[in-house]
């Protein structure tokens, strides 16, 4: 699971994002249109730079061999969002370091992880080397799957590769292709709620500052304008529309509660704002017949 909206907001560790940024020059924030091709480079050498630190802040809470959903703590192993997955050749899009691939192994699927990140895919290798649990593991866009029509039975994301392309319905229509008749897509992403406040989990973060159907790029640059990293806004009703076009029935949308006695801090998610407006939206479709 590889979290948008915590980037520039307070952290476990809040100097993860300054060396992140400063291996990659970051000096400024934008709000504007970005390219695939640009969004591609720029969030490839994020996570890249992330990497380690992102393992290191996150990786007890997400374990080696577990599928967590969420901040908010929604387990695959409680909510079986995918059904049952036994035998069922699974794609996690944006697997990061692969602990919900492995998970699903354990549960008798056939996972394959792909991700962007070679940074992410390391700790993948290292977690399977931990674990002795060796899933597949393929460095690719979310927008250009490198698999088969039709030879997944379901498909996943944690907080993975959504937030940063440019264009959801390309990686739906990839989704799609891959995925037999039937099978089910389920995907996690940051509430698109959240985008009118300051990613910030304390006091700061309760007011809202941006317009919710503004969906202009959030861009942080380098000194010679390039983008170092780059994060996507979409609507609610974006992603709706978006599974309609590309042919998904959606069954569910969930806005999981803030758990009582969850005290974690992860980036702009906190029990302050999690008790008084949803942090995570999680889509439940189902690939309809050609």
């Amino acid at each position: 699971m590889t979290t948008a909206g915590e980037h520039h907001g307070e952290d476990l560790d809040p100097d993860r994002h300054a060396r992140a940024e400063q291996r990659l020059g970051t000096v400024g924030v934008a709000h504007r249109e970005v390219a695939a091709h640009e969004a591609t480079a720029a969030n490839l050498a994020w996570w890249d730079a992330d990497a380690d630190d992102y393992q290191a802040a996150h990786g007890e809470f997400l374990g080696d061999a577990d599928f967590v959903w969420c901040p908010e703590g929604v387990r695959e192993a409680d909510a079986r969002l995918l059904g049952d997955v036994r035998g069922r050749r699974v794609a996690e899009i944006g697997c990061g370091q692969a602990a919900c691939s492995r998970w699903l192994a354990t549960a008798g699927a056939h996972p394959v992880g792909l991700d962007l990140s070679a940074g992410m895919l390391r700790h993948a290798r290292a977690a399977a080397a931990r674990t002795g649990i060796g899933v597949p593991l393929i460095q690719a866009t979310a927008e250009r799957l490198p698999l088969a029509d039709g030879s997944m039975d379901a498909a996943c994301s944690a907080f993975g590769a959504l937030p940063f392309v440019a264009s959801i319905e390309t990686v739906f229509a990839e989704v799609r292709r891959v995925l037999r008749p039937g099978g089910p897509w389920v995907f996690a992403v940051t509430h698109p709620i959240r985008w009118i406040f300051p990613d910030d989990p304390g006091p700061a973060g309760l007011t809202a500052s941006q317009p919710y159907f503004d969906r202009t790029p959030y861009v942080e640059v380098d000194a010679g304008s390039r983008a170092t990293y780059v994060e996507y806004h979409r609507t609610v009703g974006d992603y709706v529309r978006a599974l309609a076009a590309t042919g998904f029935v959606l069954e569910d949308l969930l806005e999981p509660e803030w758990p009582a006695g969850h005290t974690r801090v992860w980036g702009q998610w906190s029990p302050l704002r999690g008790r008084l407006f949803p942090g995570t939206a999680i889509f439940r479709a189902r690939a309809g017949t050609r």
